[in-house]
């Protein structure tokens, strides 16, 4: 409760605000008020990144977003995308994998339902605590394939990983012995328990769960041709949940009003330059973002096998020549930016 006192001012608004006065600051301070500034962000900072460029064009040149789901506000996409994305990828890695954990949740919850059933599931699972109901179990799982087809990065592809682990599982192996095999690889240490209830929320946990219930609304639900139970989003339940959670009201077209409305790709168009939208398309949020080109400096960069915020993340001996070549172009179009405002800067000076 203190901490949620505390909240109020932990809206996407206030962030941008305050990254304005810290850079107005440091420009001061440094004696760099002509210096140009490109920011970056990825995934949520990649929405704040693009967000920046169209609140604050006198105090960034550019902006580079990547992962950025901007389009996942207020309907803009429809909300099965996310596991959409999810399942093609396992699917991709192997059908017979993608097969398996779709029928894993019927044998879960077959289980489940029988005598003593979820202390067989939380013996065979080796979970932490004993399973209050087989969706906790279900739900843990869901988050590893979450986890795991969103920073789906090389060299070792956490899909690719949990697929063979499933598909090499001992001959004879039932399905729930093959997703024990799964859950394994993903996580690591067979030794160690899974808790699959923890009682003590992180803070990240905390603050992004407040800010999706006060603005960020995303409608993620699952259709019924993906590898999960369906589960269709419902904004009312949501609405209810979140109330019940941190009671809040939930503003759930704030994001579209404030930042431009449901043709966003017009208002950006329009009103705004020198965005680099990077996407790895096998991230369950670039459904969500802008993978098309909108302008000839309203960039789109996507890469096929490319996964969450991969292009930021730091450089390694074994990164594919697709994400070199990724960060290369990136690195040429900022320097563009830099060249012109510098060409700007004297030709105004000229003119003085």
């Amino acid at each position: 409760e203190e901490v949620l006192k505390n909240m109020g001012y932990f809206n996407s608004a206030q962030a941008l605000a305050d990254y304005a006065a810290v850079l107005i600051h440091i420009k001061k301070v440094l004696h760099a008020e002509r210096s140009p500034v490109v920011v970056v962000g990825g995934s949520y900072s990649g929405m704040l990144a693009t967000w920046f460029r169209l609140k604050y064009p006198h105090l960034a040149i550019g902006a580079l977003a990547s992962s950025a789901p901007i389009l996942f506000m207020d309907d803009l996409i429809q909300p099965n995308a996310y596991f959409d994305v999810i399942s093609r990828d396992f699917k991709e890695a192997s059908a017979s994998c993608y097969k398996t954990i779709r029928n894993s949740w019927f044998e879960i919850d077959k289980i489940a339902s029988r005598p003593n059933g979820l202390l067989t599931l939380s013996e065979r699972f080796n979970t932490c605590m004993p399973l209050n109901h087989s969706v906790e179990l279900s739900d843990y799982l869901k988050g590893m394939y979450m986890h795991a087809a969103q920073y789906n990065m090389p060299p070792d592809y956490p899909v690719n990983r949990i697929c063979n682990a499933i598909d090499q599982a001992s001959f004879g192996s039932n399905i729930l012995d093959k997703i024990y095999s799964g859950l394994v690889a993903g996580y690591g240490n067979q030794t160690l328990c899974i808790d699959t209830n923890p009682t003590i929320p992180s803070w990240h946990f905390m603050g992004w769960g407040w800010q999706i219930c006060t603005e960020m609304v995303i409608p993620i639900g699952i259709g019924n041709d993906t590898m999960f139970q369906p589960s269709p989003f419902n904004l009312k339940n949501y609405v209810k949940k979140c109330k019940k959670d941190y009671g809040v009201a939930t503003r759930p077209h704030w994001i579209s009003t404030y930042y431009g409305g449901k043709n966003i790709k017009l208002v950006l168009r329009r009103s705004s330059s020198n965005i680099i939208f990077s996407n790895g398309l096998k991230d369950p949020y670039s459904s969500g973002g802008v993978l098309t080109n909108l302008s000839k400096s309203l960039v789109a960069i996507t890469t096929v096998n490319g996964s969450h915020c991969l292009d930021l993340m730091v450089s390694q001996q074994t990164d594919p020549k697709w994400l070199i070549d990724q960060r290369k172009k990136e690195i040429k179009i900022i320097k563009g930016w830099i060249k012109q405002y510098y060409n700007d800067l004297r030709t105004l000076k000229l003119e003085e």
